[in-house]
């Protein structure tokens, strides 16, 4: 196998690969601001750029310095080569860089959103000079909205060109363009053409530093209060990784997190600015039931009691219960809602809630998808489902109206929600006539009103679960924040049901213990999350 020495390690690579990517590939930092692994390779930055010695064939592959400083980021890896990342050229070259950059740069690193995440910064501490030597005046450029969802600092850019190459090679809107030349140059926006495709949050992932800026999350969090969680995408079906960026018991952004299997680096804006719901202000926070002229707040053993009553009534007098799982909630939840309808009634119906569509799937250059499908676990809560059902045939929502319609033994349901906007299907309120009905949900909803009991759920940055995409691939998720006051999950609302039934014990849900119960694809398929995905925030704290 090739290697390279790059310092002083020896790496050995694979393929066709530049000496910024093997060094990536083994933590060796070297500074970059235009490379990114999903543009096109433009060494335009030039801060990358290292003294290197290679083999030469024409002298018995006698180790040969280049004679000039290359770009680690566009120079191929080459068998036996050495990269000299400590010598006095290839630090000097690093302190030019740093200095030329900084000339314009406004020293406005307290104001800045930037500051903490930020490269410019990172880079002038490890290899930029003390002090500056520029004594005149800087150029200064204006802000700029250049779209729904970003503001542009221009005088902050250091025309990395990676956000005009995003709009032109991933997102191909070619939006962002650049313009004017030497110390004038500037990215802007084409006059009458925003900033406003399905992808356009990912230019402020891009930006090494302050320029793009996200106008969701501007001024609201300094970066090092947060603690990033990593989750899955709780919106679409796509299944794309993220992260669940939050301080406090409260989520305040979500980014993207790589994984080049599903998302690669990028996540669409439905995504990333879809997850308001979560701290909505009108959240079902107490369990209420239905009496005379409407609904009465009650306590969770009260609610819970109610619930039992009212379907146990419904099958001693020979009814039916049937539970629709909403494919907004987690495998398994989906388990044990299946457990606590077939401990109720050996004959349930077990179904799929209904599945939001919106337009067709649409597929970007280099593979990203956003998926027409809004809900990100139909498939898994299905699996879920037949896993706990045996024999029993698990309906979808279409199967389980027209079900309904025949049956007239059907005398109780539990529905679940947990959409992130108010949803009623009108078939659903039809067919509902006389039954005892218990709606576990997280927003006010028409069948909100039509329940005799309504539990008060958890949204998926609550909770630890698992989701399955529109690829089928299982993916596990873990807790953000904690579950809103007077919440409970999905999951330990069917197992406290099924302790009021008396049919189990009283017990915590522990969503990887309901996984290995499972089994099956539950335990050999499931795609778990780098532990290295966990980060906390550094900020250090003293007492006075």
């Amino acid at each position: 196998m090739p290697s390279i020495k790059i310092g002083d390690k020896v790496c050995d690579f694979e393929g066709r690969k530049t000496i910024l990517q093997v060094a990536m590939e083994n933590d060796i930092e070297i500074p970059h601001y235009c490379y990114h692994p999903g543009l096109s390779i433009v060494a335009s930055c030039r801060i990358c750029l290292a003294e290197v010695a290679q083999p030469n064939p024409r002298k018995d592959n006698e180790l040969e310095k280049i004679p000039k400083l290359v770009p680690t980021c566009q120079h191929p890896a080459v068998d036996g080569a050495e990269v000299y990342l400590e010598s006095e050229a290839t630090q000097a070259n690093q302190k030019a860089v740093m200095e030329y950059l900084l000339i314009n740069h406004p020293l406005d690193c307290p104001v800045c959103d930037q500051a903490g995440e930020c490269h410019l910064q990172d880079y002038s501490y490890r290899y930029g000079r003390a002090q500056s030597r520029f004594e005149e005046n800087k150029v200064k450029n204006p802000k700029k909205d250049i779209g729904d969802h970003v503001l542009l600092y221009a005088d902050r850019c250091i025309m990395c060109s990676r956000c005009v190459r995003f709009t032109r090679e991933v997102s191909e809107t070619g939006e962002i363009g650049v313009q004017g030349r030497g110390n004038t140059e500037e990215i802007d926006i084409f006059p009458g053409r925003p900033l406003n495709n399905e992808l356009s949050g990912n230019v402020v992932d891009l930006c090494p530093v302050g320029a793009l800026l996200d106008k969701d999350f501007l001024f609201e969090q300094r970066v090092w209060y947060l603690s990033s969680t990593p989750s899955i995408d709780g919106i679409t079906a796509s299944g794309d990784n993220i992260y669940l960026d939050h301080n406090e018991g409260r989520v305040w952004r979500i980014k993207p997190r790589t994984n080049l299997q599903v998302n690669q680096w990028w996540i669409s804006d439905e995504i990333r600015y879809g997850w308001k719901h979560v701290h909505a202000e009108d959240r079902l926070s107490e369990p209420t039931r239905q009496v005379a002229g409407g609904h009465e707040a009650v306590s969770w053993n009260d609610g819970l009691a109610a619930a039992v009553e009212g379907i146990r009534n419904q099958v001693e007098q020979d009814r039916r219960l049937a539970v629709m799982v909403s494919p907004m909630l987690s495998c398994e939840d989906a388990a044990l809602l299946g457990r606590l309808a077939l401990a109720m009634d050996e004959r349930a119906i077990l179904a799929v809630g209904p599945v939001p569509r919106s337009g067709e799937d649409k597929t970007f250059s280099g593979g990203y998808t956003i998926r027409a499908e809004k809900a990100p676990n139909a498939r898994g809560v299905r699996r879920a489902l037949e896993s706990v059902g045996g024999k029993a045939k698990v309906l979808d929502y279409a199967k389980l109206i027209k079900a309904w319609e025949k049956d007239k033994k059907i005398g109780a349901v539990i529905m679940t929600g947990n959409y992130p906007s108010a949803w009623a299907p009108k078939a659903l309120l039809d067919v509902l006539d006389g039954q005892f009905a218990v709606l576990i949900d997280t927003l006010p909803t028409a069948l909100g009103e039509r329940a005799d009991v309504v539990l008060p759920g958890a949204t998926w940055a609550e909770k630890n679960g698992t989701f399955e995409n529109a690829d089928n691939r299982l993916q596990v998720f873990a807790q953000a924040i904690p579950v809103r006051e007077g919440a409970r999950t999905e999951g330990q609302i069917a197992l406290d049901l099924l302790a009021e039934a008396g049919a189990a014990e009283p017990v915590r849900f522990d969503a990887e213990a309901i996984r290995q119960e499972l089994g099956g694809a539950f335990v050999d398929e499931v795609h778990l999350p780098d532990s290295r995905d966990v980060r906390e925030p550094d900020m250090q704290f003293a007492e006075i």
